[in-house]
């Protein structure tokens, strides 16, 4: 891993507005606050030499767009974001000007800094920079900012009050405003609802790529998860909804870029073996639940009933989903195809 971070010698920026409700009014981080099953989070210490927010953008081979979104981030956290703040450009080994593009915007930006990975996977470039990053939230969303970003404020409140531990963007409430193709909503929708019979999840939206965590709870999960590519997103929330981590969902405009080298087929087959790979992970207790929830998480654990109820229940959902995925692949095969 090659760092390239001009802006070292440079302060942040700390702005005084107050459009982010509630973050102003911490005192010293006191971290996890162990209270029982109701656990609760002390509001993060907006007054920490290092940036309180940082941003990543994994990105590959953007070079055509990578200015554009740059400064159109930089400038709405520079107007909106009341706290000190970086960007970080996770480069997954492009083969363009990417790279050259987002080393000279660090060079003019104090608040940017470039890292390059020599491997590639959106999973491997999350897991590193948030390890090793200072800042006490951490967020990261796609570099073509599908999103509107009027949804970073409240994703980010309810972690700045200690409200709850993740927050994630959601496509699929019935308030979200989403421009993409019906195959892709259909795809969406068929894996969410797999994660819910197989997982148990709760949540509604795993791909949403707009998330952020508050960094105290990242760093005890984060090395708990293995997936280096899309399936990380998925593997985060399930073992933090395991732990009893509360996770705020927000939700967000969307539009897709008809220009995406995703390969629609080829990561739903990944994300489909990375839940069967996590289940079997859970089956056989690969996770310190019982130690994770006694340090960090909010609720208690399932009681043995609840436990076993779910359990026949995921069991018996397998037959009646794995049809239905079979579908989900050769239609998607079909139609993009």
């Amino acid at each position: 891993m090659t760092l390239t971070e001009p802006s070292t010698s440079a302060p942040p920026r700390r702005f005084p507005s107050a459009r982010f409700g509630g973050a102003a009014l911490s005192t010293a981080q006191q971290g996890l606050a162990q209270a029982g099953p109701q656990a609760l989070r002390s509001p993060i210490d907006t007054r920490v030499a290092v940036p309180v927010l940082d941003v990543t953008l994994p990105v590959f081979n953007e070079e055509a767009r990578m200015e554009q979104n740059l400064r159109r981030l930089h400038g709405h956290l520079t107007d909106s974001f009341p706290h000190t703040f970086r960007i970080t450009v996770a480069d997954n080994c492009s083969s363009d000007n990417t790279l050259r593009i987002a080393e000279r915007l660090a060079r003019e930006l104090p608040e940017l800094r470039v890292v390059r990975f020599q491997q590639r996977g959106r999973g491997n470039a999350l897991r590193h920079v948030w390890r090793f990053s200072p800042s006490p939230v951490l967020a990261y969303m796609e570099a073509d900012l599908s999103t509107d970003l009027s949804a970073l404020a409240p994703l980010l409140a309810p972690l700045l009050s200690g409200h709850s531990d993740l927050a994630v963007g959601t496509r699929l409430a019935r308030s979200s405003q989403v421009a993409r193709s019906p195959h892709r909503g259909f795809i969406s929708r068929s894996y969410n609802f797999l994660l819910h019979v197989v997982l148990g999840a709760r949540f509604s939206d795993a791909q949403c790529g707009f998330k952020a965590v508050r960094a105290d709870v990242a760093h005890r999960i984060l090395p708990h998860t293995t997936d280096d590519g899309w399936f990380f997103d998925t593997e985060l929330l399930v073992i933090a909804e395991r732990c009893g981590l509360r996770v705020h969902e927000v939700p967000v405009d969307w539009t897709d870029d008809p220009t995406s080298s995703v390969d629609v087929v080829r990561t739903a087959l990944a994300d489909l073996r990375g839940v069967a790979r996590l289940g079997r992970d859970l089956g056989r207790g690969l996770v310190p639940f019982r130690e994770l929830r006694r340090d960090i998480g909010r609720m208690p654990p399932p009681t043995a009933a609840s436990a076993v109820t779910g359990l026949v229940g995921r069991l018996v959902g397998w037959a009646a989903v794995s049809a239905a995925v079979v579908f989900v692949v050769l239609h998607a095969a079909h139609v993009v195809g």
